[in-house]
Protein backbone atom coordinates (compact mmCIF):
# COMPACT_ATOMS: atom_id res chain seq x y z
CA UNK A 1 0.00 0.00 0.00
CA UNK A 2 3.33 2.33 0.50
CA UNK A 3 3.56 2.18 -3.09
CA UNK A 4 0.16 3.31 -4.18
CA UNK A 5 0.74 6.03 -1.73
CA UNK A 6 3.87 7.04 -3.47
CA UNK A 7 2.34 6.89 -6.97
CA UNK A 8 -1.17 8.56 -5.56
CA UNK A 9 0.93 11.88 -4.12
CA UNK A 10 3.06 11.77 -7.22
CA UNK A 11 -0.08 12.04 -9.65
CA UNK A 12 -0.77 14.97 -7.55
CA UNK A 13 2.23 16.68 -7.77
CA UNK A 14 2.46 16.13 -11.63
CA UNK A 15 -0.94 17.83 -12.10
CA UNK A 16 -0.66 20.43 -9.64
CA UNK A 17 1.25 23.19 -11.26
CA UNK A 18 1.47 26.93 -11.29
CA UNK A 19 -2.47 27.67 -11.39
CA UNK A 20 -3.79 24.93 -9.41
CA UNK A 21 -1.66 25.69 -6.15
CA UNK A 22 -2.13 29.48 -6.43
CA UNK A 23 -5.72 29.01 -6.88
CA UNK A 24 -6.65 30.80 -9.99
CA UNK A 25 -7.85 27.66 -12.13
CA UNK A 26 -9.61 26.99 -9.30
CA UNK A 27 -10.77 30.54 -8.81
CA UNK A 28 -12.03 30.44 -12.77
CA UNK A 29 -13.34 26.64 -12.96
CA UNK A 30 -15.20 26.08 -9.49
CA UNK A 31 -14.85 29.38 -7.30
CA UNK A 32 -16.26 32.09 -9.73
CA UNK A 33 -19.89 29.95 -9.75
CA UNK A 34 -20.48 30.06 -6.11
CA UNK A 35 -21.60 27.54 -4.19
CA UNK A 36 -22.32 25.54 -6.85
CA UNK A 37 -18.54 24.99 -7.57
CA UNK A 38 -18.45 23.05 -4.02
CA UNK A 39 -20.67 20.42 -6.06
CA UNK A 40 -18.22 20.64 -9.06
CA UNK A 41 -15.49 19.89 -6.95
CA UNK A 42 -16.87 16.73 -6.27
CA UNK A 43 -17.72 16.13 -9.83
CA UNK A 44 -13.91 16.08 -10.46
CA UNK A 45 -12.45 14.22 -7.35
CA UNK A 46 -14.52 11.16 -8.73
CA UNK A 47 -13.41 11.64 -12.47
CA UNK A 48 -9.72 12.20 -11.20
CA UNK A 49 -10.10 8.93 -9.19
CA UNK A 50 -11.94 6.79 -12.05
CA UNK A 51 -9.14 8.48 -15.25
CA UNK A 52 -6.06 7.92 -12.57
CA UNK A 53 -7.09 4.27 -11.68
CA UNK A 54 -7.07 3.53 -15.41
CA UNK A 55 -4.52 5.17 -16.78
CA UNK A 56 -1.72 3.64 -13.98
CA UNK A 57 -3.84 0.19 -14.02
CA UNK A 58 -3.13 0.33 -18.29
CA UNK A 59 0.06 1.29 -17.55
CA UNK A 60 1.06 -1.64 -15.05
CA UNK A 61 -0.54 -4.06 -17.25
CA UNK A 62 1.63 -3.06 -20.34
CA UNK A 63 4.56 -2.44 -18.47
CA UNK A 64 5.29 0.80 -20.22
CA UNK A 65 8.37 3.41 -20.23
CA UNK A 66 6.06 5.47 -22.21
CA UNK A 67 3.01 6.88 -22.48
CA UNK A 68 2.65 5.98 -26.13
CA UNK A 69 1.74 2.16 -25.78
CA UNK A 70 -1.12 2.66 -23.41
CA UNK A 71 -2.40 5.37 -25.77
CA UNK A 72 -2.39 3.10 -28.75
CA UNK A 73 -3.84 0.81 -26.52
CA UNK A 74 -6.80 2.91 -25.67
CA UNK A 75 -7.06 5.12 -28.77
CA UNK A 76 -6.57 2.68 -31.74
CA UNK A 77 -3.91 3.17 -34.43
CA UNK A 78 -5.36 5.74 -36.10
CA UNK A 79 -6.55 7.58 -33.40
CA UNK A 80 -3.87 6.60 -31.53
CA UNK A 81 -1.52 8.58 -33.68
CA UNK A 82 -3.42 11.51 -33.32
CA UNK A 83 -3.36 11.34 -29.69
CA UNK A 84 0.34 10.57 -28.84
CA UNK A 85 1.53 13.44 -31.48
CA UNK A 86 -0.67 16.11 -29.45
CA UNK A 87 0.04 14.55 -26.13
CA UNK A 88 3.96 14.50 -26.83
CA UNK A 89 3.81 18.19 -27.99
CA UNK A 90 1.81 19.47 -24.88
CA UNK A 91 4.36 17.98 -22.54
CA UNK A 92 6.66 19.59 -24.32
CA UNK A 93 4.37 23.31 -24.17
CA UNK A 94 3.65 22.54 -20.23
CA UNK A 95 7.24 22.41 -19.39
CA UNK A 96 7.35 25.50 -21.37
CA UNK A 97 4.46 27.09 -19.10
CA UNK A 98 6.12 25.53 -15.60
CA UNK A 99 9.52 27.70 -16.47
CA UNK A 100 7.97 30.54 -17.30
CA UNK A 101 5.62 30.61 -14.24
CA UNK A 102 8.74 29.87 -11.91
CA UNK A 103 9.87 33.37 -13.42
CA UNK A 104 6.82 34.93 -12.72
CA UNK A 105 6.46 33.91 -8.93
CA UNK A 106 10.44 35.08 -9.01
CA UNK A 107 9.22 38.15 -10.01
CA UNK A 108 5.96 38.89 -7.95
CA UNK A 109 7.01 37.46 -4.76
CA UNK A 110 10.33 38.24 -4.57
CA UNK A 111 11.78 40.81 -6.38
CA UNK A 112 14.14 38.73 -8.29
CA UNK A 113 14.29 39.24 -12.60
CA UNK A 114 12.01 36.48 -13.90
CA UNK A 115 14.95 34.92 -16.44
CA UNK A 116 16.86 33.88 -13.05
CA UNK A 117 13.66 31.93 -12.06
CA UNK A 118 13.36 30.06 -15.05
CA UNK A 119 17.05 29.70 -15.39
CA UNK A 120 17.03 27.84 -11.45
CA UNK A 121 13.86 25.73 -12.10
CA UNK A 122 15.36 24.58 -15.99
CA UNK A 123 18.41 23.56 -14.28
CA UNK A 124 16.89 22.10 -11.19
CA UNK A 125 14.41 20.44 -13.41
CA UNK A 126 16.81 18.95 -16.50
CA UNK A 127 19.37 17.53 -13.16
CA UNK A 128 16.52 15.96 -11.92
CA UNK A 129 15.44 14.19 -14.87
CA UNK A 130 18.76 12.87 -15.59
CA UNK A 131 18.12 10.47 -12.20
CA UNK A 132 15.96 6.90 -12.56
CA UNK A 133 12.26 6.97 -12.88
CA UNK A 134 12.05 5.92 -9.45
CA UNK A 135 13.77 8.48 -8.14
CA UNK A 136 11.90 11.04 -10.15
CA UNK A 137 8.76 9.75 -8.70
CA UNK A 138 9.96 10.03 -4.77
CA UNK A 139 10.89 13.58 -5.73
CA UNK A 140 7.88 14.49 -7.34
CA UNK A 141 5.79 13.11 -4.24
CA UNK A 142 7.41 14.71 -1.70
CA UNK A 143 6.05 18.13 -2.05
CA UNK A 144 2.74 17.13 -1.53
CA UNK A 145 2.49 16.68 2.26
CA UNK A 146 3.45 20.44 2.63
CA UNK A 147 0.84 21.82 0.24
CA UNK A 148 -1.74 19.59 1.45
CA UNK A 149 -1.17 20.46 5.10
CA UNK A 150 -0.83 24.23 3.99
CA UNK A 151 -3.98 24.27 2.05
CA UNK A 152 -5.60 22.91 5.21
CA UNK A 153 -4.13 25.62 7.51
CA UNK A 154 -5.75 28.11 5.27
CA UNK A 155 -9.22 26.86 4.58
CA UNK A 156 -9.64 26.70 8.65
CA UNK A 157 -8.44 30.08 9.53
CA UNK A 158 -10.44 31.51 6.12
CA UNK A 159 -13.64 29.78 7.26
CA UNK A 160 -12.97 30.00 11.65
CA UNK A 161 -12.60 33.69 9.95
CA UNK A 162 -15.83 34.18 8.12
CA UNK A 163 -18.59 36.51 8.95
CA UNK A 164 -21.40 33.95 8.00
CA UNK A 165 -23.76 36.63 9.18
CA UNK A 166 -23.16 38.88 6.28
CA UNK A 167 -22.06 36.13 3.88
CA UNK A 168 -22.84 37.02 0.51
CA UNK A 169 -21.22 34.87 -1.83
CA UNK A 170 -23.18 34.44 -4.33
CA UNK A 171 -23.39 38.51 -4.60
CA UNK A 172 -19.69 38.38 -5.50
CA UNK A 173 -20.42 35.60 -8.00
CA UNK A 174 -19.46 37.62 -11.59
CA UNK A 175 -18.53 35.79 -15.06
CA UNK A 176 -15.93 38.00 -15.69
CA UNK A 177 -13.10 35.26 -14.79
CA UNK A 178 -15.46 32.05 -15.49
CA UNK A 179 -13.57 29.48 -17.32
CA UNK A 180 -16.47 28.00 -18.72
CA UNK A 181 -20.14 29.12 -19.24
CA UNK A 182 -21.60 26.12 -16.77
CA UNK A 183 -20.41 24.85 -13.78
CA UNK A 184 -20.56 21.35 -14.58
CA UNK A 185 -18.38 21.83 -18.03
CA UNK A 186 -15.93 24.01 -16.03
CA UNK A 187 -15.40 20.93 -13.35
CA UNK A 188 -15.21 18.32 -16.45
CA UNK A 189 -13.02 20.76 -18.76
CA UNK A 190 -10.91 21.43 -15.77
CA UNK A 191 -10.19 17.67 -15.38
CA UNK A 192 -9.88 17.39 -19.11
CA UNK A 193 -7.01 19.43 -19.62
CA UNK A 194 -5.17 18.56 -16.46
CA UNK A 195 -5.23 14.66 -17.70
CA UNK A 196 -4.21 15.76 -21.13
CA UNK A 197 -1.16 16.89 -19.19
CA UNK A 198 -0.88 14.17 -16.65
CA UNK A 199 -1.44 10.86 -18.69
CA UNK A 200 2.05 10.31 -20.07
CA UNK A 201 3.68 10.85 -16.08
CA UNK A 202 0.46 8.53 -14.83
CA UNK A 203 1.43 5.85 -17.14
CA UNK A 204 4.99 5.80 -16.80
CA UNK A 205 4.36 5.57 -13.05
CA UNK A 206 2.10 2.45 -13.37
CA UNK A 207 4.58 1.21 -15.52
CA UNK A 208 7.09 1.01 -12.50
CA UNK A 209 4.70 -1.65 -10.80
CA UNK A 210 3.94 -4.86 -11.63
CA UNK A 211 0.80 -5.84 -9.37
CA UNK A 212 -2.04 -4.03 -11.33
CA UNK A 213 -4.19 -3.02 -7.90
CA UNK A 214 -0.85 -1.93 -6.54
CA UNK A 215 -0.88 0.37 -9.47
CA UNK A 216 -5.09 1.38 -9.64
CA UNK A 217 -5.07 2.36 -5.76
CA UNK A 218 -2.33 4.34 -6.64
CA UNK A 219 -4.72 6.51 -9.29
CA UNK A 220 -7.35 6.44 -7.30
CA UNK A 221 -5.68 8.01 -4.09
CA UNK A 222 -4.17 10.46 -6.28
CA UNK A 223 -7.62 11.17 -7.65
CA UNK A 224 -9.46 11.69 -4.41
CA UNK A 225 -6.15 13.58 -3.08
CA UNK A 226 -6.50 16.17 -5.94
CA UNK A 227 -10.39 16.27 -5.32
CA UNK A 228 -9.45 17.10 -1.47
CA UNK A 229 -7.40 19.71 -2.79
CA UNK A 230 -9.78 21.50 -5.06
CA UNK A 231 -12.68 21.02 -2.47
CA UNK A 232 -10.32 22.54 0.38
CA UNK A 233 -9.34 25.90 -1.89
CA UNK A 234 -12.62 26.38 -3.61
CA UNK A 235 -13.70 26.60 -0.03
CA UNK A 236 -11.28 28.59 1.10
CA UNK A 237 -11.76 31.23 -1.46
CA UNK A 238 -15.32 31.21 -1.25
CA UNK A 239 -15.17 33.29 1.98
CA UNK A 240 -13.42 35.89 0.17
CA UNK A 241 -14.21 36.02 -3.17
CA UNK A 242 -15.06 39.60 -3.48
CA UNK A 243 -11.48 40.55 -2.09
CA UNK A 244 -9.46 37.56 -4.28
CA UNK A 245 -11.54 38.12 -7.41
CA UNK A 246 -9.12 39.78 -9.46
CA UNK A 247 -5.91 38.64 -7.86
CA UNK A 248 -3.43 36.32 -10.15
CA UNK A 249 -2.33 34.07 -7.27
CA UNK A 250 -5.35 33.73 -4.37
CA UNK A 251 -3.97 31.30 -2.38
CA UNK A 252 -1.04 33.40 -1.61
CA UNK A 253 -3.02 35.97 -0.80
CA UNK A 254 -5.10 34.10 1.35
CA UNK A 255 -1.80 32.97 2.97
CA UNK A 256 -0.12 36.69 3.65
CA UNK A 257 -3.47 37.18 5.42
CA UNK A 258 -2.64 34.42 7.62
CA UNK A 259 1.05 36.41 7.96
CA UNK A 260 3.46 37.47 5.79
CA UNK A 261 5.88 34.38 7.09
CA UNK A 262 2.92 31.92 5.63
CA UNK A 263 2.75 33.97 2.63
CA UNK A 264 6.79 33.12 2.18
CA UNK A 265 6.21 29.47 2.85
CA UNK A 266 3.37 29.02 0.20
CA UNK A 267 5.49 30.62 -2.41
CA UNK A 268 7.96 28.33 -1.62
CA UNK A 269 5.49 25.66 -1.95
CA UNK A 270 4.21 26.49 -5.32
CA UNK A 271 7.29 26.71 -6.30
CA UNK A 272 8.30 23.54 -5.22
CA UNK A 273 5.10 22.21 -7.11
CA UNK A 274 5.77 23.99 -10.31
CA UNK A 275 8.94 22.30 -10.10
CA UNK A 276 7.10 18.91 -9.96
CA UNK A 277 5.12 19.53 -12.92
CA UNK A 278 8.06 20.66 -14.91
CA UNK A 279 9.73 17.47 -13.78
CA UNK A 280 7.24 15.27 -14.40
CA UNK A 281 6.38 16.91 -17.88
CA UNK A 282 10.33 16.76 -19.31
CA UNK A 283 10.82 12.97 -17.97
CA UNK A 284 7.50 12.01 -20.01
CA UNK A 285 8.55 13.98 -22.81
CA UNK A 286 11.65 12.74 -23.19
CA UNK A 287 11.31 8.84 -22.61
CA UNK A 288 8.77 9.11 -25.61
CA UNK A 289 11.77 9.31 -27.92
CA UNK A 290 14.54 7.52 -26.12
CA UNK A 291 14.25 5.10 -23.68
CA UNK A 292 15.00 6.67 -20.16
CA UNK A 293 18.09 5.93 -18.05
CA UNK A 294 20.37 5.83 -20.76
CA UNK A 295 23.39 8.29 -21.65
CA UNK A 296 21.87 9.51 -25.11
CA UNK A 297 18.43 10.06 -22.77
CA UNK A 298 20.42 12.03 -20.18
CA UNK A 299 22.08 13.97 -23.43
CA UNK A 300 18.19 14.85 -24.64
CA UNK A 301 16.67 15.90 -21.61
CA UNK A 302 19.70 18.96 -21.61
CA UNK A 303 18.47 19.79 -25.30
CA UNK A 304 14.45 19.40 -24.75
CA UNK A 305 15.21 21.25 -20.86
CA UNK A 306 17.51 24.41 -22.83
CA UNK A 307 14.93 24.38 -25.86
CA UNK A 308 11.93 24.73 -23.47
CA UNK A 309 14.00 27.50 -21.54
CA UNK A 310 14.60 29.53 -24.64
CA UNK A 311 10.81 29.07 -25.32
CA UNK A 312 9.93 30.43 -22.03
CA UNK A 313 10.45 33.46 -22.99
CA UNK A 314 7.18 33.81 -24.65
CA UNK A 315 5.50 35.06 -22.01
CA UNK A 316 3.32 33.38 -18.53
CA UNK A 317 0.20 34.57 -19.70
CA UNK A 318 0.52 34.23 -23.12
CA UNK A 319 1.21 30.59 -22.94
CA UNK A 320 -0.91 29.72 -20.62
CA UNK A 321 -3.45 31.11 -22.39
CA UNK A 322 -2.79 29.21 -25.60
CA UNK A 323 -1.67 25.81 -24.41
CA UNK A 324 -4.20 25.08 -22.01
CA UNK A 325 -7.42 25.58 -23.43
CA UNK A 326 -6.32 23.38 -26.61
CA UNK A 327 -5.27 20.51 -24.08
CA UNK A 328 -9.12 20.43 -22.56
CA UNK A 329 -10.06 19.82 -25.87
CA UNK A 330 -7.67 17.03 -26.25
CA UNK A 331 -8.28 15.37 -22.87
CA UNK A 332 -12.12 15.52 -24.31
CA UNK A 333 -10.58 13.15 -26.75
CA UNK A 334 -9.11 10.87 -24.36
CA UNK A 335 -11.41 10.69 -21.40
CA UNK A 336 -14.09 9.50 -23.99
CA UNK A 337 -11.39 6.88 -25.00
CA UNK A 338 -10.82 5.76 -22.09
CA UNK A 339 -14.72 5.55 -20.67
CA UNK A 340 -14.76 3.51 -23.74
CA UNK A 341 -11.81 1.05 -22.95
CA UNK A 342 -13.41 0.45 -19.72
CA UNK A 343 -16.62 -0.64 -20.98
CA UNK A 344 -15.31 -2.95 -23.46
CA UNK A 345 -13.15 -4.61 -20.41
CA UNK A 346 -16.10 -5.06 -18.26
CA UNK A 347 -17.93 -6.41 -20.91
CA UNK A 348 -15.28 -8.85 -21.54
CA UNK A 349 -15.80 -11.44 -19.33
CA UNK A 350 -12.53 -13.70 -20.18
CA UNK A 351 -10.41 -10.65 -19.00
CA UNK A 352 -8.92 -10.10 -15.44
CA UNK A 353 -7.98 -7.13 -14.04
Amino acid sequence: MRKSFQIGAAFIGVIVGAGFASGQEILQFFTSFGTIGIVGSLVAMALFAFIGMNLTQLGSRLQTTSHQNVIYHICGRYVGVIVDFIITFFLFGVTVVMFSGAGAIFEQQFGIPGYIGSIVMAVLTIATVTLSVQKVITLISAFTPFLLLLVIIITVYSVVNFDFSSAAIEAAVTTDNQGASHWLLGAILYVSYNIAAGAAMLTVMGGTVKNEKTAAWGGIIGGLGLGLLILLINISMLTQLKEIAAVPMPMLFLANNISPIVGVIMSVILLGMVYNTAVGMLYAFAARFIKPETVRFKGAVVVFGVAAYGASFIGFITLVGTVYPAMGYLGFILIGAIVLAWFMKKKAPNQVG
